[in-house]
């Protein structure tokens, strides 16, 4: 009962468990740990009721990840029932809560809660309800703070993928500038690489190397060229481990990834460049075929076009119409009504061949 708690109870729970300890009571880290619960719950109930509301259900989050490991979907349900909380309050309360409570328990304690807000934090970087950006920032500060209790000496691979995550988190984010989000991706990507080594960690590796691919492509800050080739050093490191035969759709993933790479490469011959692109695109679409994986069909179909309509080996005429039946094709699934923005992209790239192969025949 709230009411028959106060500051006074928990200054003698405390006094008792540091009597407890002395004694060397088995019961008295518990006591302890309890008392410090207590003490934060009047801390916040001595706020604004907006604050205690947020803790109580970061309390109900930790608490169901907690009783359903494996079982992802009770906590979905709990988020969905209750988006309007997933907010900036909450993102306050993340920041702050662990903080503040965490480094007062017992080692193994904060170490498990911490283990259930990283759980949290990458359920909440897939959960598709809610506001997108709100969720990534939760993440984000679910991720930083576990950071704190789960150092590197004593859990090196839940650290490096903490890393991992927050590279992604911040690869993902849209507050903030843009150009140091991705500046933090990258520096939390390498963070994750010196312990996901190919030799030890092989598959975490090749993730990692391709995210960093992915954030060296997007890069604004340094050369160009420079970003560029090092993204295709990535991707082209993921591959050594995420092959056609053992992982076909991470593979194609990085195929499809890797084109776009060499489609915008500075370095190097422009027309070598751009079949090369082709080629990584035509191998994307052996196992991203419409039947299986219809949207990522239809992205390196509108690719593939571009590449098309760029090329500078062959007739001229040839690509044209090879770019227009990529672009019509990634049209079946990119459609006007389930997909305006993507549709009217590729309406815009039928337009510049459309508008080449007019001016060809005026000529």
């Amino acid at each position: 009962n709230q009411n028959l708690i106060d500051h006074k109870l928990v200054q003698v729970m405390k006094q008792m468990a540091k009597m407890n300890n002395k004694m060397g009571n088995l019961n008295a880290q518990w006591l302890q740990n309890l008392a410090i619960m207590l003490e934060t719950n009047l801390e916040y109930a001595s706020q604004p009721v907006n604050k205690e509301i947020y803790r109580n259900f970061l309390m109900q989050i930790l608490q169901v990840i907690s009783e359903n490991e494996e079982k992802p979907e009770a906590v979905y349900s709990v988020l969905e029932y209750n988006q309007d909380k997933l907010n900036q309050n909450f993102v306050t309360v993340l920041r702050t809560w662990p903080g503040e409570n965490l480094q007062k328990m017992e080692p193994q304690l904060a170490q498990s809660i911490a283990l259930d807000i990283v759980n949290f934090s990458n359920l909440i970087l897939q959960f598709p309800f809610g506001n997108q950006s709100n969720n990534v920032e939760i993440a984000i500060a679910g991720y930083e703070n576990a950071l704190q209790v789960l150092p590197r000496q004593q859990f090196p691979i839940t650290w490096s993928t903490i890393q991992n995550n927050l590279g992604t988190s911040y690869h993902k984010r849209t507050v903030g500038n843009p150009e140091e989000n991705i500046e933090l991706a990258i520096a939390c990507y390498y963070q994750a690489l010196q312990v996901r080594t190919y030799s030890t960690l092989p598959e975490a590796w090749a993730s990692t190397q391709n995210n960093l691919g992915n954030a060296y492509q997007q890069r604004s800050m340094g050369k160009r060229i420079e970003n560029l080739e090092n993204a295709i050093n990535c991707y082209q490191k993921a591959l050594k481990v995420r092959t056609l035969e053992q992982l076909p759709q991470e593979w194609a993933s990085i195929q499809n990834n890797l084109g776009s790479a060499y489609h915008d490469r500075i370095a190097g011959e422009q027309q070598e460049n751009i079949e090369q692109a082709i080629a990584c695109y035509n191998l994307a679409l052996k196992v991203r075929t419409r039947e299986q994986f219809p949207t990522d069909w239809a992205t390196t179909q509108n690719n593939l076009g571009n590449a098309y309509l760029d090329r500078i080996t062959g007739d001229r005429q040839d690509n044209l119409e090879q770019a227009i039946a990529c672009f019509v094709r990634a049209q079946e699934v990119y459609t006007k009504e389930s997909y305006p923005l993507y549709w009217e992209m590729i309406f815009n790239n039928l337009g510049i061949v459309y508008n080449e192969q007019n001016l060809r025949k005026v000529g």
